[in-house]
């Protein structure tokens, strides 16, 4: 979706990575993101949510929107 990456991360990867960038979500999208953590997710999933995550805090505004739009539609599946 975000990013090509040949690793599986797990539950615990994306959970960290959460964590890691939890002062620069949305409360809205950390919530729904806990949430969605809580059920068995598909690696595919897995992967996905850890690439929007990844370095969000780096991202510019416009980069940020844009993966704002792509969480909540990814949460909606």
């Amino acid at each position: 979706m975000v990013n090509s990456c040949n690793l599986d991360h797990t539950l615990d990867d994306v959970k960290k990575k959460l964590a890691d960038q939890r002062p620069f979500l949305l409360p809205t999208t950390v919530e729904k993101c806990s949430q969605y953590l809580t059920a068995t997710q598909s690696q595919k999933n897995l992967n996905e949510l850890f690439h929007l995550l990844k370095k969000y805090d780096l991202a510019s505004d416009e980069e940020r929107e844009i993966r704002n739009q792509k969480l909540n539609v990814f949460f909606q599946k």
